[in-house]
């Protein structure tokens, strides 16, 4: 495993490690996602809400055949009538989390973004692989660029984020919506996202692992996904972003990721392509910043940081 030296970002692993002895496991997924739910259920009563946020629960047409999608709406209780917005998609190697999971952190994005986050309660896999997650959030995208006035958006003004596999889908989703060109976005910001499914090497001898997200998680996240083998021939690339060859016509980009987190490499690589291609593009890498590092090291300088930069980056191509 990487060293971490940083001592903030060091005790916060620590902290994550404690509470969650033998880390986050996907051997079994059902209950994997039992505990998170009450996990996060009883960290949110340790944590003061955040005043002055407005929610609803509201249902995109799903895509052909499929249910309808639950997007929950937050907006700023007081605010002028028209705002740009964010679609926000949650993380959880593509088989774990939900919209309730990333309550505060879409309530702090509306208020520090002044805002409306739509955040997305996509199917998950491996009971619903690709496409239907991605199919899921696009329904989303779709219905809110739609239903703009009625939420008083800007429909010009529209971005997508999301962090780890919520990363990855907001990737595959940049390419799906300007290939489709139905609906313009206007950034996207991933966080340190899941998008490469050859990064399955388990780890061995000079194969380090990384913590937090584990390879060996990574693997059954990418198979539970893709429902066949990670790294197969003929995979999507809006499944697994990084196979996008061509990448021009995408929104200006913010990507962050540590130093010892898995997807690493991926992220750089993207956003070197990204860059090649002439799309603007941000590409932070922070030293010691683990899988999570941002809610695990919450109060940790490398952290305010890296989420700061993200609401200063974000909130310039939204109100300008």
């Amino acid at each position: 495993m990487h060293p971490i030296t940083d001592p903030e970002l060091a005790a916060g692993l620590a902290m994550f490690e404690q509470l969650i002895p033998g880390g986050i496991t996907l051997d079994d997924i059902p209950a994997t996602r039992a505990f998170l739910s009450a996990f996060n259920a009883a960290m949110a009563t340790q944590v003061p809400d955040i005043p002055g946020v407005a929610t609803g629960d509201h249902y995109a047409p799903g895509p052909d055949g499929a249910p309808d999608v639950m997007v929950r709406i937050y907006q700023p209780e007081t605010r002028p009538a028209v705002l740009p917005a964010l679609l926000w998609i949650h993380g959880g190697g593509y088989v774990l989390g939900d919209v309730a999971s990333d309550d505060l952190k879409a309530k702090g994005l509306a208020l520090g973004l002044n805002c409306v986050v739509a955040s997305v309660e996509y199917r998950l896999a491996p009971e619903h692989p690709y496409p239907a997650p991605l199919e899921d959030c696009y329904a989303a995208l779709k219905w809110l660029w739609a239903n703009a006035e009625h939420f008083g958006v800007n429909p010009q003004r529209i971005a997508i984020g999301g962090a780890s596999a919520g990363g990855g889908l907001a990737a595959g989703l940049g390419l799906l919506a300007r290939d489709r060109g139905e609906v313009p976005v206007c950034y996207q910001l991933l966080i340190y996202p899941m998008i490469d499914d050859s990064n399955v090497a388990q780890a061995g001898p000079g194969v380090p692992d990384a913590p937090l997200w584990t390879r060996a998680s990574n693997l059954i996240g990418w198979r539970s996904y893709l429902a066949q083998e990670p790294g197969s021939d003929g995979i999507p690339y809006y499944a697994a972003p990084i196979r996008a060859e061509d990448v021009r016509g995408l929104p200006p980009t913010y990507i962050g990721v540590g130093t010892p987190d898995l997807f690493r490499d991926e992220d750089i690589a993207y956003a070197q392509r990204l860059m090649k291609a002439g799309v603007k593009t941000e590409l932070h890498v922070y030293a010691d910043g683990f899988h999570g590092f941002d809610g695990f090291a919450a109060e940790s300088d490398a952290a305010q940081r890296f989420m700061g930069e993200q609401v200063r980056l974000l909130a310039r191509a939204l109100h300008r």
